[in-house]
C-alpha cells in the first residue's frame, strides 16, 4: 500500500463452517485483507481461489450509499437473484396460463423453480426478517428511508444486508459494534449455525471466543495460522512470546559478536572479504530475524491514583423519573451506590442507559425525583462519545486544558496513553477515534475521581488496550458504575448487576454472567411450564397432579443443580480472597466483603427455594 509492504506469504484455506477470526495490531492489514478476499483489491504476489459459484460478502464499516431506499429495500436487495426469480416465475406463469405451455417455458420453469427451493423456497423472505429482528429492527422499520437513522443503525443494516445475502464467503469487519447484548448473542447463534466460511475482525473478547474456530495472526508483516479457539491462541501467544525473548537474546549476541568481528578486521586486507560477508550476515539476521519478529511493544498501560476516601454512599438516585421527549424511559427510580462498589448497568439499546448515566453523572436533570452524591465524592464521567477530547488545538493543549497539568506533566501522562513525541502535537480534528479514547481516558485517570461513570469505554479501543482498562478498573479503589456491551469488561469489572428494562431497575447481587445464567434459566422454566400447559384438557384432574408433581421435582432438581454451581462459585472465591492481595488496601478490602457477602447470600437464597420446592413436592 502506498509502496510500503504490508503483508507477505500469507496462506490459509477455509472449509465451510469454518470461521476465522483476524488478529493484529491497527495497521497491520485485517480490513485490508477482508477486502482483498472480497475481491476489490487483488495481490501484488500469490493467488486466491475460490470455489466455482461461490458468493461472497463483505461487512465493513461504511454505510450504505443508496440512502433514498427503505431499509427492507436495501436489506432485500442482498438477494437480488431470489427477487428476479420470483419476477421470472411470474412471468412464466403467465405465459403458460395465456395457452404457451411449450417444452421450453417448461423447462425454464422447472429450473426457476428449482432456484427458488435452494434459495429458501417461497419463504425465503421470512429468513431475511428475522436477520432484522436480531439484529434488533423492529418490523415497522422496513418501510424507514435509510436517510433516517443514524449512523449506528446504518452499520447495523449494512450487516443485515450481509448476512440476508446468504454468502458462501461472509467477511465482516468489526460486526459487533453497534450492537446492544441481545443482538450480539442472537448474531453468535447464527454465524455458529451458518453453513458458511467466515472471516472476521473483531475487539469483543466474548464475541471471538464465542464464535472463533481459528485465528490468523497477523504481525511484522507475516501472517501465521492458529487451528484452534480464541483462548488457546492467546496461551499458545503467551508461550510463544517467552519463547521469543530467549531468542531475540541469542540473536542481539550473535549479532554483537559479528559487529565485533568486523569491526576488528574490516581494514585488513586479508580479512576484508571475510568482513564483507559478514557484514551481509548482520543484515540478514536484523532483517530477517529480530526486526521481522518483534512486535511493536507500545502497549496501553496505566492506573488510577489512589482516590481520597467519601462516605458510605457515594451516589444515590430518589424517585427519578428520567424523560425523553415524548417517552417514560424510567418511573419512581431508586438506586443506591457503595464506596468502593463496581457496578455494571445492562439492558436492550433504548432502555435508557445512557440517559440514565447522564442524569447520574449530571449532564441532565430528572423529569422528577433527584441525584444526590456523597460526602467527598469527586466525580469522574467518561461518554461514549469521548467529548472530553473534543474543541480546537493539539492533543498537548486538550490534556493541559483539561487537567491543570503543566507541559512536562502533561507529556508525561500523555507518554502513558501511548501519545509520544510528535504524536502529542496533533490537532484534535486529525485524530482517530482510539486515539480520542486514549486522550479521553487519559484525562479521566489524572482527574482523581473516587467515582467513575463510565459509558462504553472500550468504543475504539483495541483488545490490547481493553484489557488494559479491565486491569485499571480492577485496581481501582473508588466505586465504578460502567455501561459496556463488551461482555469481558462487564464480566471482570462488575459485583453488582442493575438491569435497566422496561421502565425499571433491578437489582441482582452478582456479577454480570451469573445474571445472564440465572436469566437463561428462568427463560427455560418458563418456555417448560408453557410447554406443560399445552396437551388437552380431556382427563385434567388426574394429570394435572402428576405433571404438577413432575414440575416441582424438576424445579426442584434444577435448584440443587444450581446450589450446587453457586457452592462451587462460592468456593473459588474464597480462595481467591485467601490471597492477602485482595486484601491489601481498605478500598479491596471492601470490595473482597462485599463479593464474599454476596456469594454467600446467593447461596443461602437457592437453599431456601429449594426447601420450599422440596415442601412443595412432599404436599403432591
Amino acid at each position: 500500500m502506498g509502496g510500503e509492504l504490508l503483508f507477505a506469504g500469507v496462506s490459509f484455506k477455509l472449509e465451510p463452517r469454518e470461521r476465522m477470526t483476524l488478529s493484529g495490531r491497527n495497521g497491520a492489514g485485517k480490513s485490508t485483507l477482508l477486502r482483498l478476499l472480497a475481491g476489490e483489491l487483488g495481490p501484488d504476489a500469490g493467488s486466491l481461489v475460490l470455489q466455482k459459484g461461490a458468493r461472497v460478502a463483505l461487512h465493513d464499516q461504511r454505510p450504505p450509499r443508496q440512502t433514498a431506499l427503505s431499509l427492507g429495500e436495501y436489506v432485500f436487495s442482498g438477494r437480488v437473484e431470489m427477487l428476479e426469480t420470483e419476477a421470472e416465475l411470474e412471468r412464466l406463469e403467465a405465459a403458460m396460463s395465456g395457452g404457451g405451455a411449450e417444452e421450453e417455458i417448461l423447462a425454464a420453469y422447472a429450473a426457476a423453480q428449482q432456484r427458488l427451493e435452494h434459495g429458501g423456497g417461497y419463504r425465503w423472505r421470512d429468513g431475511v426478517l428475522a436477520v432484522l429482528r436480531g439484529l434488533g429492527f423492529g418490523g415497522e422499520e422496513a418501510e424507514r428511508p435509510l436517510s433516517t437513522f443514524s449512523g449506528g443503525e446504518l452499520t447495523r443494516a449494512s450487516l443485515a444486508r450481509a448476512l440476508a445475502t446468504r454468502p458462501d464467503l461472509l467477511l465482516l469487519d468489526e460486526p459487533t459494534n453497534h450492537l446492544d447484548i441481545p443482538s450480539l448473542e442472537w448474531l453468535e447463534r447464527y454465524l455458529r449455525d451458518l453453513d458458511a466460511a467466515v472471516v472476521l475482525v473483531a475487539h469483543d473478547r466474548w464475541f471471538l471466543e464465542a464464535v472463533g474456530t481459528s485465528v490468523l495472526e497477523l504481525e511484522a508483516k507475516r501472517a501465521r495460522f492458529f487451528a484452534g479457539p480464541w483462548h488457546a491462541w492467546r496461551k499458545e501467544q503467551a508461550a510463544r512470546e517467552i519463547a521469543r525473548g530467549k531468542a531475540i537474546e541469542r540473536q542481539e549476541a550473535e549479532i554483537a559478536r559479528m559487529e565485533r568481528f568486523v569491526e576488528r578486521f574490516r581494514y585488513k586486507a586479508t580479512k576484508a572479504r571475510q568482513a564483507q560477508s559478514r557484514l551481509k550476515q548482520i543484515d540478514r539476521i536484523k532483517r530477517e530475524g529480530v526486526e521481522a519478529e518483534q512486535r511493536d511493544r507500545r502497549d496501553l498501560r496505566f492506573s488510577f491514583v489512589r482516590p481520597e476516601r467519601p462516605g458510605r454512599i457515594v451516589l444515590k438516585l430518589v424517585g427519578a423519573t428520567i424523560e425523553v421527549p415524548g417517552r417514560t424511559l424510567l418511573a419512581d427510580a431508586e438506586l443506591e451506590v457503595e464506596r468502593g462498589e463496581h457496578v455494571v448497568l445492562v439492558g436492550p439499546n433504548g432502555a435508557g442507559k445512557t440517559t440514565l448515566i447522564e442524569t447520574l453523572a449530571g449532564r441532565r436533570e430528572p423529569a422528577a425525583g433527584s441525584v444526590r452524591l456523597g460526602h467527598n465524592v469527586k466525580l469522574g464521567y467518561l461518554s461514549q462519545h469521548a467529548d472530553t477530547a473534543a474543541g480546537e488545538g493539539t492533543v498537548l493543549e486538550a490534556a493541559q486544558r483539561q487537567t491543570g497539568l503543566s507541559g512536562q506533566k502533561a507529556r508525561d501522562l500523555l507518554g502513558n496513553f501511548l501519545f509520544s513525541g510528535a504524536d502529542a502535537e496533533k490537532q484534535l480534528r486529525d485524530i482517530s477515534g482510539g486515539e480520542q479514547r486514549r486522550l479521553s481516558l487519559a484525562i479521566l485517570v489524572a482527574s482523581g475521581a473516587n467515582v467513575l461513570i463510565l459509558d462504553e469505554p472500550t468504543n475504539h479501543l483495541d483488545i490490547e488496550s481493553r484489557e488494559a482498562l479491565e486491569d485499571a478498573l480492577l485496581a481501582f479503589e473508588g466505586a465504578v458504575v460502567l455501561v459496556s456491551h463488551d461482555r469481558a469488561l462487564l464480566e471482570a469489572v462488575g459485583i453488582r448487576t442493575i438491569v435497566c428494562e422496561n421502565g425499571e431497575l433491578r437489582s441482582h447481587p452478582t456479577g454480570w454472567a451469573a445474571y445472564q445464567r440465572e436469566r437463561d434459566e428462568r427463560e427455560a422454566a418458563r418456555g417448560a411450564a408453557a410447554q406443560a400447559r399445552k396437551p388437552e384438557r380431556s382427563s385434567v384432574d388426574g394429570r394435572n397432579a402428576g405433571r404438577a408433581a413432575k414440575k416441582a421435582a424438576r424445579k426442584a432438581g434444577r435448584l440443587a443443580e444450581r446450589i450446587e454451581r453457586a457452592e462451587g462459585e462460592l468456593r473459588e472465591l474464597e480462595e481467591e480472597l485467601s490471597d492477602p492481595a485482595a486484601w491489601s488496601s481498605p478500598g479491596r478490602a471492601e470490595r473482597a466483603e462485599a463479593r464474599h457477602a454476596s456469594a454467600k447470600r446467593a447461596v443461602a437464597e437457592l437453599y431456601e427455594q429449594w426447601e420450599a420446592a422440596e415442601a412443595e413436592v412432599e404436599g403432591l
